[in-house]
């Protein structure tokens, strides 16, 4: 199975823009990647922050496209995504848009590169979000382990140096600020110092004439000079104590490196995080000594990289931290000893492979922008990179010096290459049909996918009262869970208020050989699985995200289910027995012939009883608050508000009203009251339940405050739509309706789509249904969704960082 219909081109254009082409005819959406090479160590040292601001600025639209019509508004009136990252040396911009709407927005991501707009009150409005975002930054934990990780470096790399920006180091009423900022963007964002790529459906023809059209209205300009860098490593680094002892960082510096440097780490990671016995990762974790291991380039720059194996360790790990670091040195001196690494390359070509099968047309621009042919092929110049790296990989080149065992106390291990992945190659079907399980619904697969597959697995199980047993299942598939993503296959699993529920969402041919290994490991779990069934603790998140992490179980209902935590002895006989009495039920998507008689096979190996899962309960809302306390200082409110029990049309009402009201909630709440960076809307379903989530994090104004502004928003959104017109709500309504046809949804969106109307208890036709109530809205029903919203008729609830502000709120906990 591969990418038989893709195609890579490369163009120069005659500003001096390099463009790199990928016609994938799988692909529902077209994308653009752009990277600029200039980053935040470009920057004069006088002016900290200048080009993560101008990357902020860009965004606030151009002359020609202002307002409705800048790039952020365009992309989300077309139902896409957009983003942009300021790294060392580069700052990227990316955007996912369906293929009618790709010129449009590279038009205006060109526009916005070119023409900024840099007003005086554009720039203070924006160094507030900046500075906020400052604040966010300087308080998450997660942060301050990245200042640890490159403190031994020398003072005088600008790795070392504060880039972040903030108040202080914007002087906007400085005219030397004001002529640097004017002479970086002139001297970096021109068209020779830019690359772009374009991916998607249409013909390499049209996407080639959507580069030329669009990239022309870049400047020309002369490539800029960089100095080198200065070496990594000299006697002014600072050597703090450990920030985290549950993690262990070996973290390496190297010099002179080759070109093909990324790609050549990209293969050592895959190898030495295989979860096939014989990798590092699986030696590490047979001996219980990690939870979890990443491999990151943290830089590379000039021939210079920095690279981190991260580590987090399990408790019978942290005292035995030496013993990671031996075992990790020991398998790069094994790697390196392999020489050229012939017998993986063939492997390595079919798991990247298996990856582009199955990434969007944004992953596969990301994938492409730097690659000079196939990502998936090891060459030869990446080869030679692998053994320069992997010669440097040593002690001695170690930022933060890890203690070694000695003599009788190094351990001993014989290394091997770890066997194929089961799961790239072609598995037996049944001879003979097999019949569909009665808890099986099953759907066809998205038209341009047919290689695609969607599996939904829901066990009613009072899984509220058994965390533990929760967390035994979860461990008894992480191995697993690593194998199938290097096949292409997505194996998520969590649980839900009382529900335990699976996902497989990928390449359909391995999903039922993996799901007759998932049955397997549910009615035994493997002896690791049973070693710690204590809870981990989770890592800090930022507040707005963890209150989105605990939304699904305060809408179920179920916020006191922690309470359970820590009480449950979990052994296998209570497992079996909690097994006994689950039932379940299934939903599969693109499953037909001898692949759906070995999908109906493996899914009569689950454990649980078939066809006996209840129907999913959603408890009543008034206007309930649920206080979750931040620990980083920053105030975060998110609002839920259901859409009404009602008909398909309430629900397409709602989908539109969350559709057209997410620009302007932005516009009020980060632009114009400048309330924090963090600021969405948009429409959701959890659990099959539908409604908006309105959410903001704030470092200034505390949840009441916020309350208060998303309230008066509420009160001025029936005459903001008033106001935008009945033939834009009539178009955006129409061009909605046909984005949620069969025919323009990724095979992903398209499953959970279909899982959330079956949790909904929707009919078979739930697409269509939808598509005809979209087709059917008018300005009036928007309008009148609007008031229902302001109203609370079907409930709000809240999750903030603070105590409910009034009495009009019921408190939860």
């Amino acid at each position: 199975m591969s990418l038989s219909h893709a195609s890579c081109s490369e163009l120069l254009l005659e500003n001096g823009l390099k463009v790199r082409i990928l016609h994938e005819p799988r692909l529902r959406k077209a994308a653009a990647f752009l990277c600029v090479d200039a980053g935040s160590h470009d920057v004069d040292p006088a002016w900290p922050g200048m080009a993560h601001f101008l990357e902020h600025l860009f965004f606030l639209g151009t002359e020609r496209h202002n307002g409705e019509q800048a790039l952020m508004a365009y992309v989300q009136r077309q139902g896409g995504q957009l983003n942009a990252s300021t790294r060392e040396r580069s700052t990227e911009f990316f955007f996912e848009v369906p293929p009618t709407a790709l010129s449009g927005a590279l038009e205006r991501l060109c526009d916005m590169l070119a023409r900024p707009r840099l007003s005086a009150a554009d720039q203070r409005r924006e160094r507030e979000v900046l500075h906020a975002e400052f604040i966010a930054w300087s308080r998450d934990a997660e942060a301050q382990h990245q200042l640890w990780l490159t403190a031994p470096l020398s003072s005088r790399h600008p790795l070392r140096a504060f880039h972040a920006g903030n108040r202080y180091s914007l002087p906007l009423g400085s005219a030397e600020f004001q002529e640097g900022l004017l002479a970086f963007h002139q001297r970096f964002y021109h068209a020779s110092q830019m690359t772009l790529c374009l991916v998607g459906p249409q013909s390499p023809d049209k996407l080639r004439a959507v580069a030329q059209r669009c990239g022309q209205l870049l400047p020309a300009g002369t490539r800029a000079p960089r100095p080198l860098p200065p070496p990594l490593r000299d006697d002014s680094g600072d050597h703090p104590a450990p920030s985290d002892p549950r993690r262990l960082n070996l973290v390496f510096a190297c010099e002179g490196l080759p070109e093909g440097t990324a790609p050549a780490i990209d293969f050592l990671t895959t190898w030495c995080s295989n979860p096939q016995p014989g990798g590092l990762f699986a030696e590490l974790q047979r001996r219980d000594l990690v939870e979890s291991m990443q491999v990151r380039l943290l830089y590379h720059y000039g021939g210079q990289a920095v690279i981190d194996f991260d580590f987090k360790l399990t408790a019978a790990g942290g005292p035995a931290a030496a013993t990671v670091g031996h075992l990790c040195l020991s398998w790069l001196e094994f790697f390196e000893a392999l020489g050229d690494w012939g017998p993986l390359r063939e492997e390595y070509t079919l798991l990247r492979k298996r990856r582009q099968l199955v990434s969007s047309a944004l992953e596969l621009a990301r994938q492409y922008i730097d690659a000079a042919g196939d990502p998936a092929q090891l060459s030869e110049p990446v080869t030679r990179a692998l053994a320069s790296v992997l010669a440097q990989l040593k002690a001695e080149q170690l930022l933060h010096p890890v203690p070694l065992p000695s003599g009788a106390n190094t351990p001993a291990v014989q290394w091997r290459l770890p066997q194929r992945n089961r799961f790239l190659r072609p598995n037996r079907r049944p001879e003979q049909p097999v019949a569909d399980p009665p808890a099986v619904q099953y759907r066809p697969s998205a038209p341009n996918s047919p290689h695609e597959g969607e599996l939904f697995v829901r066990w009613s199980a009072h899984a509220s009262r058994h965390p533990g047993s929760t967390r035994v299942l979860d461990r008894s598939l992480r191995r697993l869970a690593d194998e199938a993503r290097q096949a292409g296959v997505r194996l998520a699993f969590n649980r839900l208020g009382d529900d335990w529920q699976l996902r497989l969402s990928g390449v359909a041919e391995p999903m039922p050989a993996l799901l007759e290994q998932v049955a397997a490991h549910f009615s035994a779990p493997p002896t690791e699985a049973w070693r710690h069934h204590e809870a981990i603790p989770a890592a800090p998140q930022t507040p707005i995200r963890e209150l989105l992490k605990r939304l699904p179980e305060h809408c179920l209902g179920f916020y006191h289910s922690s309470q359970h935590d820590g009480r449950e002895q979990v052994q296998p006989a209570a497992l079996q027995k909690l097994w006994a009495s689950a039932g379940w039920e299934a939903l599969a998507i693109g499953f037909d012939g001898a692949a759906r008689s070995a999908l109906n096979n493996a899914l009569r190996r689950l454990p649980g009883r078939p066809g006996q899962a209840t129907p999913v309960h959603y408890p009543p809302l008034g206007r309930h608050w649920s206080t979750v306390p931040g620990g980083s200082g920053e105030h975060a409110l998110l609002l839920f508000c259901p859409a009404p029990n009602g008909s398909m049309g309430d629900e397409a009402a709602w989908r539109l009203l969350g559709h057209l009201s997410q620009t302007a909630f932005y516009q009020r709440m980060r632009v114009e009251l400048q309330l924090g960076y963090a600021v969405f809307a948009s429409f959701r379903q959890i659990s099959g339940r539908p409604g908006l989530v309105f959410g903001v994090q704030s470092p200034g104004t505390d949840p009441a405050g916020i309350l208060g502004h998303i309230e008066q928003f509420f009160e001025q959104l029936p005459r903001w739509l008033t106001n935008l017109g009945s033939s834009a709500v009539m178009s955006q309504s129409q061009a909605m309706a046909a984005r949620w046809s069969l025919e323009e949804l990724e095979a992903p969106q398209l499953g959970e789509t279909l899982w959330q109307a079956h949790l909904g208890g929707h009919p078979g036709d739930y697409l269509g249904q939808l598509q005809r109530a979209l087709a059917a809205l008018r300005p009036a029903d928007v309008i009148n969704a609007a008031q229902r919203l302001r109203s609370a008729d079907a409930g709000w609830l809240a999750l903030a960082t603070a105590a409910a502000p009034d009495e009009r709120w019921v408190p939860l906990g």
